[in-house]
């Protein structure tokens, strides 16, 4: 943290990276961490839940012993965790609580008078808390003191009663308005995502945008009434107030532009940065099977028939085996190191596309190959069940393997030692996996959509997403062609070159004067 008295202040919102590994999560960590570097800069992050409302922090002037401090600093950290109330009468309180917050929110929301306050929360007792909630999951240890040294302002409203507020008023009068945050003496306020709030004015809004799903393909979400309402209105109000946009591909800025052209001054294109943990290496194909091994899924209690029912079913995903000896000789047998396999790594729901993958597999291991295996990676998602139904089969047959939870470094070993890291989605925004796959040395096969062919270019070869013979043709070509070898040399050439546009020391120059940009007007 600097404190020059030049310095450029910029508080960026941090509640994506309380949650998940990749995606957002990640890049909002990658984020955090480079900005923290920049000299002049004088960065702070802002904590607030989705859904429940952040205690503690210390809020204004008031006159506070170290002890009284803490204790407050302490409380940010228990209701961060979870459950904050500690009897009958704690959730009284909370519940009082929440009619209190929301008729606040309203207030500002339809008449624009008064300010959602910020809170202070230091970092120096929760080093620990900071930096496994935070930052442990995507940033290497390395830059662990750096980020360390910034401190976090705390809003205790939740983020989706700000939304509602807004989308309830949009409603009312066809317009949405949001509540005013306490920015006063920041110079930019950068946002994850479309923002149900306002800044102060002498502070700037900056949306850092990675795409306009919700909004362009929401049958493809989860909690589509909401999502696609408050990404729609919380975005519109965001462009009426004169926020900038950071888009992290030109073909996302192109779909913003598509709903908000009078945007088209303040949409800029900065695309997304890779983790240092990936880099390219040999391949070391006897860790293979013991990663397997201790991170597939296991079983899974999914809904049936929708939430609704509130009926449920366990999904075995993962092979069952008598003994131990049984299972250690399979998966040495199964993986071994000459054993050929499909990667893709992605949540489990519809727009990823695994059903075409899982097809286009079946096709080529009846056609060609056997042998082929399909490792899939990522955490469970939305609308899963005609996935996993087509999944299981194949995992009883010890043919298909579904982890989740993999740290980088055995990531980076998958994507090295597939025969190809496939890209089946039908809509993204920048699309991390296969740039990931090209920074470690892997061969990448990719849906033709705008995005893909901007962000891997000339590193990938290409296929039609909606149809199963065009994806069996373009893996047959890199895996089993009289040319394969070439081929698979010359992507793995290409893909290094293009993966290194987004590294950090390429990424960061731009974000350093995009910011002083906008201090300046």
């Amino acid at each position: 943290m600097h404190n020059a008295n030049n310095a450029l202040r910029v508080l960026m919102e941090m509640r994506p990276a309380l949650d998940g590994f990749y995606g957002i999560p990640q890049e909002t960590r990658l984020l955090y961490g480079v900005l923290s570097t920049l000299p002049d800069l004088e960065l702070s992050g802002l904590l607030q839940m989705s859904k429940r409302s952040v205690r503690g922090g210390v809020y204004g002037s008031v006159s506070l012993s170290e002890a009284e401090r803490v204790h407050r600093f302490a409380r940010v950290v228990v209701s961060l965790k979870g459950r904050s109330a500690l009897d009958w009468k704690g959730d009284v309180a909370e519940w009082l609580d929440h009619f209190w917050q929301t008729w606040r929110l309203r207030w500002g929301a339809w008449t624009g008078l008064g300010r959602i306050p910020l809170g202070h929360f230091e970092t120096r007792h929760f080093r620990d808390f900071v930096w496994q909630e935070l930052y442990g999951r995507s940033l290497p240890a390395a830059d662990r003191e750096q980020v360390l040294q910034s401190d976090y302002r705390v809003c205790a409203y939740p983020w989706r009663r700000m939304h509602l507020v807004g989308i309830e008023r949009a409603q009312v009068l066809s317009r949405s308005r949001y509540p005013v945050l306490d920015t006063r003496g920041l110079d930019v306020f950068v946002a994850q995502t479309p923002f149900p709030g306002r800044v102060s004015a002498g502070t700037a809004l900056v949306v850092h945008y990675h795409d306009a799903i919700p909004v362009l393909m929401p049958h493809t979400i989860s909690d589509r009434a909401f999502h696609q309402s408050s990404h729609f209105q919380a975005m519109a109000a965001n462009v009426r107030s004169g926020g900038h946009f950071v888009c992290v591909s030109d073909a996302t800025r192109r779909d913003l532009l598509s709903l908000f052209p009078e945007a088209e001054a303040r949409a800029h294109t900065i695309h997304n940065m890779l983790p240092a943990h990936y880099y390219p290496a040999e391949p070391e194909p006897e860790r293979i099977p013991d990663i397997v091994r201790r991170h597939l899924h296991g079983e899974y209690e999914g809904k049936v028939g929708g939430t609704v029912t509130g009926k449920s079913r366990i999904y075995p995903l993962a092979r069952v085996f008598h003994n131990e000896e049984e299972k250690t000789a399979f998966y040495a047998r199964a993986l071994g190191p000459g054993t050929r396999f499909v990667l893709m790594v992605s949540t489990i729901e519809p727009r990823k596309n695994h059903a075409r993958l899982l097809a286009a597999w079946e096709t080529l291991r009846g056609m060609l190959d056997p042998e082929l295996k399909l490792i899939l990676v990522g955490h469970i998602g939305w609308d899963y069940q005609t996935a996993l139904e087509g999944f299981l089969p194949w995992i009883e047959q010890g043919n298909l393997f579904l982890l989740y939870g993999i740290p980088a470094d055995a990531l980076r070993l998958l994507y090295r030692q597939a025969v190809v890291t496939v890209c089946p989605s039908v809509g993204e925004g920048f699309d991390f996996s296969g740039a990931e796959a090209m920074r470690c040395g892997g061969v990448v096969a990719a849906s033709d959509i705008p995005v893909h062919r901007e962000v891997y270019g000339e590193a990938a070869r290409y296929f039609d997403p909606y149809d199963t013979a065009s994806l069996v043709e373009t893996l047959r070509q890199i895996i089993y062609s009289p040319d394969a070898n070439a081929l698979q040399s010359q992507l793995r050439a290409s893909g290094a070159a293009q993966s290194a546009r987004y590294l950090p020391e390429r990424i960061l120059p731009q974000w350093e004067a995009f910011l002083r940009g906008v201090k300046q007007g």
